[in-house]
């Protein structure tokens, strides 16, 4: 089976499925810390400790995933994944202690490294043309941000009339009906001669000593913390901290009315401003060098979060933040996974952007476990906000030197 010229195929359309349920769920977390904590009395850090967990196994369970997808077949890791996810989720639907929603969090993470990006991108990447590939990236990642936009107003939605642990089994039997669509999820192989020759142990040892590899993993890492602790913690951070919703105003007028369902819908403006964000990303990505777009992205992200935590939280700098923020949340993703393919080939991108994606849940735990913890020790999320900024910066200055020609990089073309 060759590379389809064509941008939209059946392949792009279930990989979009896919991401999106995977994500809408991995998004509602957030929603879930205080009702979770205040039925059983737990301190902040207790469920987010699990989300943090879930994160970390993310992170581990994504070049293993990656790693089966290139040794048993792309459709058979998605099943394992998918499986997973769900006994996740129905698991921790039953648990009355932080330990056991700490445990299952493991089976959660893993679950959604079988059915996230790693996995589903490596597909995609195989399955489009060279001129087609960053958009078709950023179309599956923009299905990603759908998936959030539906995800936290769905779960509030569903607490508004069932228990926590309800919503829970509502997720799990969503996960489990991935499996119809992998019918149509027919991957083709890579066609270069030189990465067929080439194996997944050569392949790694000539990207661990580029450092341009060593570069790109360590600039994710700031990504991961800032989406894992917005993702976390935003809804609470409003509900809490954010100044009243006045009546007659724009936000009261549709409906809107406090303060936790402007928590709920921040996230879902995220994922709504994120969609042309990453689209837009996958299209600069065609035409511009990637590592300049992805500083550009890391300075933005740095300056919104620095301005928003400087002046007093208010729904309109809620709704602004949220809608800037997102045009930036994952447009590092086809950015990141496009220059990790042009680097270093096809054949195990699924591995090699597994590799660099275990730097951004390593963040992402940090910020998903800092958030609980310092909320608990000070009251309030000031300190995770402006570590934020700070490896924001960094990662923004550490994609400068990367070395873009694939040429230069220690591979065989």
């Amino acid at each position: 089976m060759q590379q389809s010229p064509r941008l939209m195929n059946p392949i792009l359309i279930v990989a979009c499925i896919i991401i999106t349920v995977s994500f809408a769920v991995r998004a509602s977390f957030g929603v879930f810390q205080i009702p979770i904590a205040e039925e059983f009395g737990w301190l902040r850090t207790d469920f987010s400790m699990a989300i943090a967990i879930q994160n970390l196994a993310w992170g581990i369970g994504q070049p293993i995933f990656g790693a089966i997808a290139e040794k048993v077949g792309d459709r058979r890791a998605i099943v394992l994944g998918a499986l997973t996810y769900a006994a996740g989720m129905v698991l921790s639907a039953w648990s009355v202690t932080p330990f056991e929603h700490q445990m299952y969090a493991w089976l959660v993470g893993f679950g959604i490294a079988g059915t996230g990006f790693g996995v589903v991108l490596a597909v995609v990447g195989r399955a489009s043309s060279d001129e087609n590939r960053s958009m078709s990236l950023a179309i599956v990642t923009a299905a990603g941000s759908f998936g959030q936009v539906i995800g936290a107003p769905t779960a509030e939605w569903l607490l508004s009339f069932l228990r926590w642990q309800q919503v829970f089994i509502v997720f799990a039997i969503a996960i489990l009906a991935l499996v119809m669509t992998l019918p149509f999820m027919r991957a083709p192989e890579p066609i270069s001669k030189a990465e067929l020759q080439e194996s997944m142990g050569q392949i790694l040892g000539k990207a661990f000593r580029d450092p341009s590899y060593a570069l790109i993993f360590l600039g994710f890492f700031s990504c991961g913390y800032q989406l894992g602790f917005i993702t976390a913690h935003f809804p609470a951070f409003v509900t809490e901290m954010c100044g009243p919703i006045q009546p007659g105003g724009v936000l009261h007028s549709i409906g809107i009315t406090t303060t936790s369902a402007l928590g709920a819908v921040s996230i879902s403006l995220i994922g709504l401003a994120n969609i042309a964000g990453t689209l837009l990303a996958g299209w600069a990505g065609n035409h511009f060098p990637k590592k300049y777009l992805l500083a550009g992205v890391y300075t933005g992200r740095t300056l919104a979060a620095a301005l928003f935590i400087m002046f007093p939280i208010t729904p309109i700098s809620v709704v602004v933040f949220s809608l800037v923020m997102g045009s930036l949340w994952l447009a590092t993703v086809p950015l990141t996974s496009g220059l990790v393919a042009h680097l270093y080939g096809l054949r195990y991108m699924g591995t090699l952007y597994g590799i660099i994606f275990l730097s951004h849940q390593i963040g992402s735990f940090l910020g998903v476990w800092l958030g609980g913890r310092m909320y608990d020790q000070f009251g309030d999320y000031n300190m995770v906000w402006w570590i934020g900024v700070a490896i924001g910066a960094f990662s923004a200055i550490v994609h400068l030197p990367i070395r873009e020609d694939r040429s230069s990089a220690p591979l065989a073309a």
